[in-house]
C-alpha cells in the first residue's frame, strides 16, 4: 500500500523536471513552453529506507523490496480552469484521481524560462491554484446536491448524510477556505472521503529553486513557509535541477555530489517523509532468507489490516502477529536473538503496528 500524489503547478515550475527526477525517467517532456505535459504521466518511485537494507543485511535476505510511492506529473494550470481554460477539465480529472497533491512553486529567477503570468510570486501562484480547485468544487458540489433532491425527499439515510456534508463543504468554500479546513466526525468520515473534493486533499508545497540555494532556500521559499504554517500544510525546498542531475549519477558520486551543495540528502528523500507525515503513514517490515520487504500502512492501523495489505486472505483468516521491534530486531543480531531474549510478542486483533516493527502473520487460509 503506497499512496498517489499528484504534482501540480502553473506551467513552467518545474513538475516534469522534478517527474523526471524522481522517477529517473525522461518519460516526461520537460519544456519551455505551457501545457507540455498533455496527459498525465505516472511514475513509481522506491520510498527510501535505510532500515530496510539493515534489516536485510542482518537476516541474509537475498532480495529487498522497498514501499512504492506513485507520482502523477498532471498538464499545467492556468487562471480559468475551473471553466475549462487551457487544459482544465483533464487537469481536475486527474488531480480528483490522487491521494494528496504537491503543488510545485516556482521560486527561482530566470530569465530564460518564462512565467505564464509574468512575474515571479509563489504565494499568488498558490492561491491561483486553489482558487481554481475551489470554483471546481462548488460547481461540482451545486451539481450533486441538484442530483439527490428526490433521495433526500425519500428519506434516503446516506443521500440525507451526503446533502449536509456537501452543503457544510459549499459553505465553507464559499467563505473562501478550502474543504480540508472542515472538521469531520469519525462517523462522517467514509462518507466524506467519498465526496473526493479537490479542496479536501492535504497539499504539500514544493519550492523549487535556483541551484545554489537548495540548502538554505532564499525569500520566496520563505513566503511559501509561512503560508503553509498559517494553512496547517506542509512545504519543502528542492532544487529540481539538482534531483534531475542526482537521479543520474550512482550512490557514490551522488553522496559527493550532496556533499559539495551543502545538502545531507537528497530532495526525494525530504519530500517522501513530508509526503508519509502529510497522509499519517508509516512502515512495517517482513523480512526472510528469501526477501526483505517494507509495508505502508496508515498510522493507527491494527495487525489484522496491515496483514490485509500483503493479502486479504491474511486479514480474514488473522490468528496473531508475531512482532519484533525494529531495534530489539537489530540490538538482538535478527529474529532468533530477539526471540531468545524475550524480545519478539504475540499480538492480536487489538494491536496497533508501531512504525519500524518486523512482523510475521500467522492465520487461517
Amino acid at each position: 500500500m503506497g499512496f498517489k500524489t499528484g504534482i501540480v503547478g502553473l506551467p513552467n515550475v518545474g513538475k516534469s523536471t522534478l517527474f523526471n527526477a524522481l522517477t529517473k525517467t525522461a518519460a516526461a517532456q520537460a519544456a519551455n513552453f505551457p501545457f507540455c505535459t498533455i496527459e498525465p504521466n505516472v511514475g513509481d518511485v522506491a520510498v527510501p529506507d535505510p532500515r530496510l537494507y539493515q534489516l536485510a543485511e542482518i537476516a541474509g535476505s537475498k532480495q529487498i523490496i522497498p514501499a512504492r510511492m506513485t507520482f502523477v506529473d498532471i498538464a499545467g494550470l492556468v487562471k480559468g480552469a475551473s471553466k475549462g481554460e487551457g487544459l482544465g477539465n483533464q487537469f481536475l480529472a486527474n488531480i480528483r484521481e490522487c491521494d494528496a497533491i504537491a503543488h510545485v512553486l516556482r521560486c527561482f529567477e530566470d530569465g530564460d524560462v518564462t512565467h505564464v503570468e509574468g512575474r515571479v510570486d509563489p504565494v499568488a501562484d498558490a492561491e491561483t491554484i486553489e482558487t481554481e480547485l475551489m470554483l471546481a468544487d462548488m460547481e461540482s458540489i451545486e451539481k450533486r446536491l441538484q442530483n439527490i433532491v428526490r433521495k433526500v425527499r425519500g428519506g434516503d439515510k446516506e443521500a440525507v448524510q451526503q446533502e449536509r456534508l456537501l452543503k457544510l463543504a459549499l459553505e465553507t468554500l464559499e467563505g473562501g477556505k478550502p474543504a480540508r479546513v472542515v472538521e469531520v466526525s469519525e462517523d462522517d468520515q467514509k462518507a466524506w472521503e467519498m465526496l473526493q473534493l479537490l479542496t479536501s486533499k492535504p497539499i504539500l508545497y514544493v519550492c523549487n529553486v535556483a541551484e545554489d540555494e537548495a540548502a538554505e532556500g532564499n525569500e520566496h521559499s520563505a513566503a511559501v513557509a509561512k503560508m503553509a504554517a498559517e494553512q496547517g500544510a506542509a512545504a519543502v525546498v528542492i532544487s529540481a535541477k539538482i534531483e534531475e542531475e542526482i537521479s543520474q549519477l550512482d550512490g557514490e558520486e551522488a553522496e559527493m555530489f550532496l556533499g559539495e551543495l551543502g545538502l545531507e540528502e537528497a530532495g526525494l528523500d525530504r519530500l517522501i517523509r513530508a509526503g508519509y507525515t502529510l497522509l499519517d503513514l508509516q512502515t512495517y517490515f517482513t523480512v526472510g532468507p528469501k526477501e526483505a520487504r517494507a509495508w505502508t500502512i496508515p498510522t493507527g492501523c491494527y495487525a489484522p489490516q496491515a496483514a490485509g495489505v500483503i493479502h486479504g486472505d491474511f486479514e480474514r483468516g488473522f490468528i496473531r502477529a508475531e512482532t519484533i521491534a525494529f531495534d530489539d530486531f537489530v540490538a538482538n543480531g535478527g529474529e532468533t536473538g530477539a526471540k531468545d531474549a524475550g524480545k519478539m510478542r504475540a499480538e492480536g486483533k487489538g494491536y496497533v503496528v508501531k512504525d519500524g516493527d518486523v512482523m510475521h502473520f500467522l492465520f487461517n487460509a
